[in-house]
């Protein structure tokens, strides 16, 4: 059977640099760092005593009292980004068949603040069983596509993916074949993530994951940098519209590029680690390639996985030599996480979002805060450093790989009529 073509028609952004599209991609271009001291917590006992929190966010702007009372932060984000989303993509609510509209979203951990605070109030009481009866339907990863779901009548496939890092990629790689099998008509994918809590900076803490630079958390998240000694956590969500291409062209909709392929693999190597020679990076950007019918020298720019730890800085960019050779020097590759931090499960979809937006205005956000080059980097790569460059990308690639070996990589293009 012929495949379907797919197209993004809207995008929604909360993340901590901005907290719509318009705010994350001025954020971006201009370098901006998202890091700042912890706020939602007292520290003083954390090894790292800062994050990327969303900034200036109230929930009560675009929820009452009752539904913030009944919603993780996790989902609130998803909510905002895919209601800014739908509201971008023009889809009109009246018209659409929505038994052809689905939502499939990807949260690494889901309602991680719900289910720490229950613990904590149970664990302090008496013994008595005494939990919100909201307990479970706001802690479970797939109550954000579901609220999505009830709030706009969408009734096609609804569901969660979960592969730690990498699960809003998997979400929209799963949207993008749910479509192009014939499925549906439009999915709402994208991902959302709320784990700067005491259970998710202590835990990562306890991993040696994070980075520690508490005398200066705005220059912590150093992608690609000598220096660099962990990620830094962030929050927030991304949304994508994905459309059946005929089904956005009849209604006349803007569309912002098209998703060509995607890729998975597994390292099959350690739960945390990647492959030290990014055997598992280079298998995902093939297979990825190999799904969009490119070839490597046709990719003009890499949204890295690119998290700051001092061990997969070096195997991605290992891997993105073995697999476009003499054309890696051509690339910009850039890391976006050097101003988000990692926002976990929602990584894939804002930087997929970064990755669309780079294509549209010709610019290439930057690899924020590097100082010193590593030795064991190959300098003739373009890492885009400290500063937004310029160039006509016509077809960009998006990194995101999780704990557990879980590789994703999705490929976009300019749309040729």
């Amino acid at each position: 059977m012929e495949l379907k073509r797919v197209v993004v028609t809207g995008l929604g952004a909360l993340t901590p640099v901005g907290n719509n599209i318009e705010e994350y991609w001025d954020g971006l271009v201009k370098g901006k760092s998202g890091s700042a001291p912890i706020t939602y917590f007292d520290t003083e006992k954390f090894k790292t005593k800062f994050a990327c929190e969303l900034k200036n966010f109230d929930p009560l702007n675009f929820f009452d009292r009752k539904e913030v009372r009944r919603l993780d932060r996790f989902a609130q984000y998803a909510i905002v980004a895919s209601d800014e989303a739908i509201e971008d993509s023009g889809l009109d609510l009246n018209v659409v068949d929505k038994y052809r509209v689905g939502v499939i979203w990807g949260a690494g951990i889901g309602g991680l603040e719900t289910f720490q605070d229950e613990v904590i109030n149970f664990a302090e009481g008496d013994g008595s069983p005494r939990f919100n009866p909201f307990f479970i339907p706001k802690m479970i990863a797939d109550i954000a596509p579901g609220n999505i779901s009830i709030r706009h009548g969408f009734m096609g496939a609804n569901y969660t993916t979960v592969s730690a890092c990498a699960s809003s990629a998997n979400a929209m790689i799963d949207a993008l074949n749910n479509i192009r099998l014939g499925y549906s008509d439009v999915i709402v994918t994208g991902g959302s993530e709320a784990a700067v809590t005491k259970a998710g900076m202590g835990g990562f803490n306890a991993m040696h994951a994070l980075s520690t630079r508490n005398e200066s958390p705005e220059t912590a998240s150093r992608p690609f940098d000598a220096t660099r000694d962990g990620f830094v956590l962030g929050e927030g969500g991304g949304a994508l519209i994905l459309e059946e291409y005929e089904h956005a062209k009849a209604r006349g909709a803007k569309i912002y590029a098209e998703v060509l392929g995607g890729g998975l693999s597994s390292d099959a190597y350690h739960m945390t680690a990647p492959h030290p020679e990014g055997d598992g990076v280079v298998a995902v950007m093939k297979n990825c390639l190999r799904n969009a019918g490119m070839n490597p020298e046709d990719v003009d720019a890499i949204n890295t996985h690119g998290t700051s730890t001092p061990l997969g800085d070096v195997a991605e960019l290992k891997a993105i030599v073995k697999v476009f050779g003499d054309h890696a020097k051509n690339i910009n590759i850039n890391s976006t996480k050097s101003m988000t931090g990692h926002l976990l499960g929602a990584a894939g979809a804002i930087e997929a979002i970064s990755a669309i937006l780079s294509m549209k205005y010709g610019i290439v956000p930057p690899t924020i805060n590097h100082e010193h080059p590593d030795e064991k980097i190959n300098p003739e790569l373009n890492l885009t450093l400290n500063e937004a460059q310029k160039r006509e990308v016509n077809v960009v690639m998006s990194n995101t790989f999780g704990f557990g070996g879980h590789n994703a990589c999705v490929l976009f293009k300019k749309l040729i009529e």
